[in-house]
C-alpha cells in the first residue's frame, strides 16, 4: 500500500508541470481554475481508484496465501517435530524450507513427486525420480511414496553431508545463523534465501516449536553425537563420560563398529 502512495505522490508533481501551461477557467465560488488544476485532480482520482482497486486484490490474494501457509504449518509441524528429535534440525528451518520449497505444498516437484524439499537425484539416489526445470532444464529429483518420507530424507540428506557438518553445532534457537548457514552451504543458489527462510520463521513464529521441543529433550535427558572422521566408540565414551558398554546397549549397535555419519544416543 505504500508504494501506491509513494507513486501518487511522485506523479502529482510531474503532472502538474506537465499541464503547466494549461488555460484558465473561473468558477462560480470566485476561485480560478486552470487546466492544469482540473487535469491533476482528475488523474489524481484515478490513482485513487487504482489503488483502492489493486490494493484489495493484492490483499486478498495475500489472505488466501496467508491461510495456505498456516494450514501447511498445521499439517506438518508434527511431522518437522518428529525430526527435530531424532536428527537435531529445528522445526523453524524444516518448515520453513518446506513452505519455500513446495510452494506452500502446491508446487509441482511437491504434488507429482512428494518432494517438499527439491532435493535432486544425485548419484546414491535408487528411488524414482522425476524431470523438473530448476538451475537448468530437466533436472533429475527424487520422488517418494508420500511427504513424510520427504522430510525424513531431508534430515538424512543435512546429516550425511559433509558440507552441513557446521551447522549441527549452532544453536538449535538460532535459526538466523541456520538459514544463512544453509546457503552458505550450498543449499540453495538463490542470494535472498536466508532472508526469506527467516521473515517466514518470524512471521508465523515457527521458532516457538524449537523451544518445545527442547523442553521435553532437556527434561527427558537426551543427547545426540554424530559420528565424525576419527570417532570411535572409546572417544565418544570419554567424551560423555559414559561406558562403551551402555552407547551399544542403548543405540542397538552389533559389534563395535560405528559409521560416519551415524547418529547415536547418549544415555
Amino acid at each position: 500500500m505504500g508504494n501506491y502512495r509513494l507513486l501518487k505522490i511522485l506523479m502529482i508533481p510531474l503532472i502538474v508541470f506537465l499541464f503547466s501551461c494549461g488555460s484558465i477557467r473561473k468558477i462560480s465560488s470566485g476561485k480560478t481554475l486552470t487546466n492544469r488544476d482540473i487535469k491533476t485532480n482528475e488523474i489524481s482520482n484515478n490513482i485513487d481508484n487504482i489503488s483502492i482497486k489493486e490494493t484489495v486484490e493484492v490483499e486478498k490474494k495475500f489472505l488466501i496465501n496467508d491461510q495456505k501457509v498456516i494450514n501447511y504449518i498445521k499439517k506438518y509441524s508434527e511431522t518437522a517435530k518428529v525430526e527435530m528429535r531424532k536428527y537435531g534440525i529445528p522445526v523453524s528451518i524444516t518448515i520453513a524450507q518446506g513452505v519455500l520449497e513446495s510452494g506452500i505444498g502446491e508446487g509441482r516437484l511437491a504434488k507429482l513427486g512428494n518432494n517438499h524439499f527439491g532435493i535432486k537425484c544425485h548419484k546414491k539416489w535408487k528411488g524414482k525420480r522425476m524431470y523438473h526445470d530448476d538451475d537448468r532444464r530437466g533436472e533429475c529429483f527424487r520422488v517418494y511414496k508420500d511427504p513424510g518420507l520427504s522430510y525424513r530424507d531431508h534430515s538424512i540428506f543435512l546429516k550425511t553431508r559433509s558440507r552441513y557438518d557446521f551447522l549441527f553445532d549452532l544453536k538449535k534457537t538460532n535459526y538466523k545463523a541456520w538459514a544463512r548457514g544453509l546457503k552458505k552451504a550450498g543449499y540453495a543458489t538463490d542470494p535472498k534465501y536466508p532472508d526469506k527462510l527467516i521473515s517466514l520463521i518470524e512471521r508465523y513464529r515457527l521458532d516457538r516449536f524449537d523451544k518445545s521441543i527442547l523442553k521435553i529433550i532437556d527434561l527427558n535427558n537426551e543427547i545426540f553425537h554424530k559420528v565424525k572422521k576419527g570417532d570411535t566408540l572409546y572417544s565418544i565414551s570419554k567424551k560423555y563420560n559414559v561406558s562403551i558398554e551402555k552407547i551399544v546397549d542403548y543405540n542397538n549397535i552389533q559389534g563395535t563398529k560405528i559409521s560416519l555419519g551415524q547418529i547415536l544416543k547418549i544415555p
